[in-house]
């Protein structure tokens, strides 16, 4: 009987980081953060990462990891949540799994193809690409080649429609039927090893909406002007996948002086709404998910508590002598 996990999920703004550190003080947790961006150096602000005192309280573990210049994919994230959850295990913990990356947690739960080796001039060919035709032209090319990755990618989506036509310019084969032979293979070890209680939070579309709007009010301020102008003093290109994410291309769009900072603020708002739509839809899909609204985050409680209590008794029963 392997030990148990906990997964809290759900879209941006929605108020995990608050419900992750409840959680983990009740139940003795440690925090293995399942977000695409947390992984970044110096990217703390546009990230919206749990504070220095916050982390100071709980141990978070795959948080500042990479350089923004570094590419981070679902396999490394695999990977490194494997070994976080052993290590927590070793000193008694339970594993908390939190974010609102669903190809993370999908990677995760039924394995991923992410093994195909990709030449670099083939990836520096499309970066030139990238850069002199634009995202939009690439975007079409990817709609030919691969019309079910571009359906469930933003055409903003940099970082993933790379990936895309990486992997057909590399295999011949598109990402989507990449992802099917893996969900057609065998159960990979990470399914097999972890026991887990997930859980997202809701909450009603206007109200979510309004979140977004207060925090992204919030955040673009002076101290997050000077974040993004101190990645690129230190050689952060704008074109990066990591200055390409939310917020990052914004605030750079307003330091190159193709916004006003209120454009800014108004496009990083439709831009994080829809975001957070995508998410909505990616962890409808998941059936393992029990669902709570953010306004009764009390019923985690007895849920989380009833899980650990049924692991714990079944591994006992499995340790009883016959």
């Amino acid at each position: 009987m392997s030990a148990p996990v906990l997964v809290l999920v759900g879209p941006t703004a929605i108020g995990k980081t608050e419900l992750s550190l409840r959680i983990a003080s009740v139940f003795g947790c440690e925090i293995i953060s399942m977000d695409s961006m947390q992984v970044y150096r110096h990217m703390d602000i546009g990230t919206a990462k749990a504070s220095r005192e916050e982390q100071a309280l709980v141990r978070h573990h795959l948080i500042d990891i990479v350089n923004p210049d570094e590419q981070y994919h679902a396999a490394h994230f695999v990977r490194d949540a494997l070994a976080a959850v052993e290590d927590i295990r070793k000193r008694g913990k339970v594993p908390l799994i939190t974010g609102g990356t669903g190809l993370y947690l999908s990677s995760l739960n039924k394995g991923l193809f992410d093994t195909v080796q990709v030449p670099p001039e083939l990836r520096e060919e499309l970066r030139r690409r990238l850069k002199e035709e634009g995202r939009e032209t690439l975007y079409r090319e990817l709609q030919t080649c691969d019309p079910e990755t571009a359906a469930r990618i933003h055409p903003n989506d940099t970082q993933r429609l790379l990936r895309g036509l990486e992997l057909f310019a590399a295999t011949g084969i598109p990402w989507s039927e990449h992802i099917r032979r893996q969900e057609e293979a065998p159960p990979p070890l990470a399914q097999v090893q972890l026991e887990q209680l997930q859980i997202s939070l809701f909450c009603e579309r206007p109200l979510l909406h309004e979140r977004i709007r207060i925090r992204t009010e919030a955040m673009m301020q002076m101290p997050f002007r000077r974040e993004v102008e101190d990645l690129l003093a230190a050689g952060y290109a704008p074109t990066l996948p990591s200055m390409q994410s939310l917020g990052y291309r914004h605030m750079n769009r307003h330091l190159q002086g193709e916004w006003s900072l209120e454009q800014a603020c108004q496009a990083l708002v439709v831009d994080t709404r829809r975001y957070a739509k995508r998410q909505f839809t990616w962890f409808r899909a998941n059936t393992d998910i029990h669902w709570i609204d953010r306004a009764e985050t009390e019923l985690v409680f007895p849920l989380i508590e009833e899980f650990l209590r049924t692991h714990e008794t079944a591994a006992k029963g499995l340790a009883a002598p016959h």
